[in-house]
């Protein structure tokens, strides 16, 4: 079977603003790129969707919503944060990430094809329940999950952070919840400042939740002594029905947003042990999404590696 892609110019709309690194050029060059490439026509492409409200809610308090729609409909610069810079098409353009996401999960549920990455802005793992961050208006992560817990009937969900930052929003929306299992590798100590080693979960969630801070410098040696020591073990014993991936590239040694140095080649190895967790013990299901990633030639050339390796 095919993989899925999903892209959309109007992800280009959502406007933040000059010399601001969450920028539409991210998109439009990536895509440029990916469509250059002799393997692109053999995948499925997947149009967006908005996203059913009702979905954001299971993340996102209503009051946050609404505040959201209503700063960008107003015409305000940002949403809480200066980082997180809006236009008046944001609110819209952030359902459509959300949406997008979803429908690339109804694409992998339904057997169409066997995996799937969205290609989508602005990205979502800082988002917290009622408040926008780090460039993020909606957890798009956090709501496939839950999606594909409520709509599709799965049980346990594996959702693998490998931005350069660590996702606070996603760890925060699961921290109390055994039924997802949140996996993050990040520089530490860095931007959002969470994701120490000893958060491990509250509650019932308590051991739900595996952070690997990873120090300056570090690169594809230590990021792999972690996968085989940490994360891949933990990932065998939790056997979930569904693998999630929060897909940024900004721990590439050429981003000026993180100071870890990955390689591009290692996106490749990354993806490939966790398509081996998906076959082993949730038919084969992974839906990925974009995070971050600011060096716009390392990020096209990421993404195309991600995607090959999942259509691989």
């Amino acid at each position: 079977m095919q993989t899925a892609v999903l892209y959309d110019p109007r992800y280009l709309t959502h406007e933040t603003g000059t010399g601001h690194p969450e920028r539409p050029a991210r998109l439009s060059n990536a895509i440029a790129h990916l469509e250059r490439q002799r393997w692109f026509s053999r995948l499925e492409r997947v149009d967006p969707v908005f996203c059913d409200r009702r979905w954001i809610e299971t993340i996102h308090s209503s009051d946050y919503i609404d505040r959201a729609q209503i700063a960008c409909s107003s015409g305000q610069g940002y949403i809480d944060t200066p980082d997180v810079a809006v236009s008046s098409s944001s609110f819209e353009i952030a359902m459509l990430a959300s949406g997008g996401a979803l429908a690339i999960a109804d694409s992998v549920m339904q057997g169409s094809v066997k995996n799937g990455f969205a290609m989508i802005r602005p990205p979502g793992h800082h988002a917290e329940h009622d408040t926008a961050l780090g460039f993020c208006l909606f957890n798009n992560v956090a709501v496939t999950a839950r999606y594909l817990q409520q709509y599709h009937h799965l049980d346990k969900i594996l959702i693998l952070d490998w931005d350069v930052h660590h996702g606070n929003g996603t760890q925060h929306s699961f921290e109390q919840d055994p039924s997802v299992f949140y996996m993050s590798l990040h520089q530490y100590p860095h931007y959002p400042g969470t994701g120490s080693y000893s958060e491990t979960g509250t509650g019932a969630g308590k051991g739900a939740t595996l952070n690997c801070p990873m120090s300056s410098g570090f690169g594809d040696a230590e990021y792999r002594q972690a996968f085989e020591e940490i994360i891949l073990p933990a990932a065998r014993a939790f056997k979930p029905d569904a693998v999630l991936l929060s897909a940024g590239f900004d721990a590439h040694t050429a981003d000026p947003l993180g100071n870890i140095n990955l390689s591009t080649d290692f996106y490749r190895w990354m993806t490939t042990e966790m398509m081996g967790i998906a076959e082993q013990y949730s038919n084969g299901r992974l839906i990925s999404m974009l995070e971050g990633g600011y060096d716009l030639n390392a990020l096209a050339n990421c993404i195309a590696a991600h995607v090959e390796t999942l259509n691989s």
